[in-house]
């Protein structure tokens, strides 16, 4: 059974359709990337499966239960979490602070403020962050404010803030953007890890060598469209990818 699939998906802005009967079955405990050229559609798609976006037509379910009509933060507590193409995280806050208040928000739904002391207070949950920081390499830096970071550590960071709510499905939105090649290859190695744990992820991405380095199952979108979706191998000589992709050039 599929953890996430989603069918004839369609999504209009305007006069412009951003998705165009899209279809995708991602199992669980894989690693599942999207890619395409810019403005294919991809975190579009990513914004329906969350609640950001209500699809026009088409169904998108989780473990057999439709996502469609649910609020965010319900979405977050069915197992769902990701990482944006921009890191959302609490710049004026500590990194422990910043992994702890998804933590709440997991269990008590939409976070409150007035719970600042309670998060104070509370040390399993403490614990807990201080652990998710310790997994991404951040412990050392758990009080430092996170403004302060480089980019990939903030890529990092959010990582956490996803891990500590023991998501069952990790949407990674261009994980490695703006990243030198040794943080790129570092957060390889992290989402690895976290694939080994058996959470199933769907990764955008553009960078071809994370791609490869992660995905068991690629889709391929274009003007809205899936156009091709296969393993690795078979889409780095798919003729049709190579055209839509980067103009014919070889993958």
């Amino acid at each position: 059974m599929s953890t996430l699939s989603v069918r004839n998906v369609n999504k209009r802005f305007g006069g412009l359709k951003a998705l165009d009967n899209v279809n995708l079955e991602v199992e669980a405990g894989t690693v599942h990337a999207i890619i395409g050229p810019n403005g294919a559609g991809k975190s579009t798609l990513l914004n329906c499966f969350i609640g950001r976006l209500e699809p026009d037509s088409g169904s998108v379910t989780f473990d057999g239960q439709s996502l469609l009509g649910m609020a965010p933060h319900e979405i977050n507590q069915a197992g769902v979490s990701r990482v944006f193409q921009t890191p959302e995280i609490f710049g004026d806050l500590s990194l422990i602070d910043n992994v702890m208040i998804p933590s709440f928000a997991r269990r008590d739904g939409a976070f409150k403020i007035n719970a600042w002391a309670a998060i104070r207070r509370n040390g399993p949950m403490a614990e807990k962050a201080m652990s998710m920081l310790c997994d991404v390499g951040l412990d050392a830096k758990a009080d430092e404010t996170a403004a302060h970071l480089s980019r990939g550590d903030k890529r990092r960071l959010e990582l956490a803030m996803c891990l500590v709510q023991d998501p069952k499905l990790l949407l990674l939105d261009e994980p490695t953007a703006g990243m030198a090649r040794a943080d790129t290859n570092n957060t390889i190695d992290l989402m690895k890890r976290i694939a080994e744990r058996g959470v199933t992820m769907v990764v955008i991405e553009h960078d071809m060598h994370v791609v490869f380095s992660l995905a068991e199952k690629i889709s391929v979108l274009a003007q809205g469209a899936v156009i091709a979706e296969d393993t690795p191998e078979n889409i780095k000589g798919n003729p049709k990818v190579q055209e839509a992709y980067l103009g014919g050039a070889h993958l």
